[in-house]
């Protein structure tokens, strides 16, 4: 049982206690923070957490185990969201994490403690089709839902989650972790990644203080391709953002694009936001997926998803790394390269991939 502890992963190990499975629990230390860091505590994966874990293995009665995977986090998650950022895309931590740290390294475990299946606090579940086949899907709690982060999990892999929050809502689960006294239960809720703070000001920090030398400053541009302004580096903007610009054209203006090679941020309306076609990279599907094929496609964790045809994409480099094409309906505003793309069929993950990049209507 993967345990962060925090109140999702305290209730989840709770039950699958309750139902007379032989329990191990298991935290990763992931990273630490500076002393007298505000706001560490309660994070998602923060070290203090690990004590919270433990108190909570000893009062259900099973064993806790806290594994060091830092040096691992570092180069899978924190140094390529660094180079995401200097390279005027925009992240997806969590979804990195979730494939190259928790889950490779949560089954690696379970392989040596001699455990059938692993579970974590997740919000999502695992359904079959008409065949059998094993597939990721949408919690019941779609406000919650947290499919979009464990997209690419392997077939194998999904044939032994366990995920006992996936039919709750939150609100069921904070009401159970207050009525059986777990530790952390009145804890808030964790928004933030677990390595960086909540805000913008506190991004550009991390990002600035890890750049060794790779900062790019550049011009503004409007829409007519006017510098309006200047930067100090293209980390610190993404597609879609409308405050801190640093500049005022006495007009609503959107970050419609960045070119991290010349520097330059260029900006337009609303209407320049909108996008129709994405090439995806570094692309996995469920093995029984054919292509192509229509499905609802989301392209960030808060976007509701959109009708798009999905094919294979006979770009560059294809030979390295999966690549897919996307083409949706009807245009989607702020897509951003760096983010990921899931691909569903009626709350089924098909797969999913990292944005390369994303063409406007034509």
């Amino acid at each position: 049982m993967a345990m962060s502890g925090g109140v999702d992963s305290a209730v989840a190990a709770a039950r699958l206690f309750d139902e007379g499975r032989e329990v191990v629990g298991v935290t990763l230390h992931l990273w630490d923070y500076a002393e007298g860091t505000p706001g560490s505590h309660g994070r998602c994966c923060a070290p203090e957490d690990q004590y919270d874990a433990r108190r909570t293995a000893d009062l259900l009665g099973f064993p806790h185990y806290t594994f060091d995977r830092r040096e691992l986090f570092r180069k899978a998650v924190v140094d390529p969201f660094v180079d995401a950022y200097l390279a005027g895309e925009t992240p997806s931590p969590c979804a990195s994490c979730n494939r190259a740290v928790k889950l490779s390294v949560l089954f690696e475990l379970a392989s040596v403690l001699g455990a059938r299946k692993v579970a974590t606090g997740h919000y999502a579940r695992v359904v079959r089709d008409e065949f059998g086949h094993a597939y990721l899907a949408q919690g019941r709690d779609r406000r919650k839902d947290q499919s979009y982060f464990l997209y690419a999990a392997r077939g194998d892999e999904i044939e032994r989650l366990v995920f006992p929050l996936g039919d709750s809502s939150k609100s069921e689960v904070r009401a159970e972790a207050l009525s059986r006294r777990l530790p952390g239960a009145n804890k808030g809720e964790s928004q933030e990644l677990c390595f960086v703070g909540a805000t913008s000001a506190e991004y550009v920090s991390f990002v600035e203080s890890r750049a060794n030398g790779r900062l790019r400053p550049g011009p503004i541009l409007d829409a007519g391709g006017h510098t309006v302004g200047t930067h100090s580096g293209v980390h610190r903007f993404t597609v879609g953002q409308r405050k801190g610009l640093g500049v005022a054209l006495g007009r609503p203006a959107f970050v419609n694009r960045i070119d991290a090679a010349s520097g330059a941020v260029h900006l337009g309306d609303a209407d320049a936001l909108a996008r129709k076609r994405l090439r995806i990279e570094d692309a996995s599907l469920r093995e029984h997926v054919t292509l192509p094929r229509r499905a609802r496609v989301r392209v960030r964790h808060g976007h509701d998803e959109a009708w798009a045809s999905i094919e294979e994409d006979r770009g560059p480099n294809d030979a390295a790394r999966r690549t897919l094409a996307v083409t949706f309906e009807e245009p989607v505003r702020a897509v951003s390269p760096g983010q990921v793309a899931v691909f569903y069929d009626e709350g089924r993950v098909l797969g999913g991939g990292r944005i390369g990049s994303a063409e406007p209507p034509s």
